[in-house]
């Protein structure tokens, strides 16, 4: 097979699922030999530039997607709002920025860092998948204790938790005297749920 049509191949892989594309994915689909996916995905972002396309493919989950530059981010923020897609509730947004820090985290330490009943907005994070249910504490009660998902990562266009800033780089932002507040470290996650679109 020659290379232009496994990049060929590669690509509408890309624009056809939904889910960040992996070298698993890839190998159910070759019959034999198949590509290495970095390699092709090296190659097509080269053309890309090349190009000067508007998108490129992005490592996010332990996959690739295709996404689009930094600078057509204004041109698409104005498409979603206009197409009626609905951002994370700023509730959302800061239960959502504790359990990706804190994970895995309990309801009731959610809500004593937020101050209110925090079950309603834990339940449309878990509708939604963007949260999960990472098995029981072993304090009184056992209480659930929830954690992030792989569709978190992919909303945000993180390759993995680590890439999320660290509590002392948002200190350093916000200018806060000593700890940064756990209502702060929303901050990330609004800009970026700003960008992509995420609904609720």
């Amino acid at each position: 097979m020659q290379k232009k049509e496994v990049q060929s191949i590669i690509e509408a892989l890309l624009f056809a699922t939904p889910e960040p594309l992996t070298q698993k994915k890839v190998n159910l689909v070759f019959e034999s030999e198949p590509p290495q996916l970095r390699n092709v995905i090296t190659e097509l972002n080269e053309q890309y530039e090349f190009e000067e396309r508007a998108f490129f493919i992005d490592e996010i989950a332990g996959g690739y997607q295709i996404v689009t530059r930094e600078e057509y981010e204004t041109w698409i923020r104005r498409f979603l709002n206009k197409s009626g897609r609905l951002m994370l509730s700023s509730a959302a947004l800061e239960t959502l920025a504790i359990i990706a820090y804190k994970q895995p985290v309990s309801r009731v330490e959610i809500e004593a860092i937020r101050g209110v009943d925090s079950s309603g907005v834990i339940r449309t994070l878990l509708t939604k998948s963007l949260a999960q249910i990472r098995g029981r504490d072993t304090g009184p009660g056992r209480p659930l204790l929830y954690a992030t998902t792989d569709h978190f990562l992919e909303h945000f266009g993180l390759g993995k938790l680590s890439e999320m800033p660290k509590l002392q780089e948002i200190k350093d932002i916000t200018g806060t005297a000593d700890q940064a507040d756990d209502s702060q470290i929303k901050m990330f996650l609004d800009e970026e749920n700003s960008e992509s679109g995420v609904t609720t």
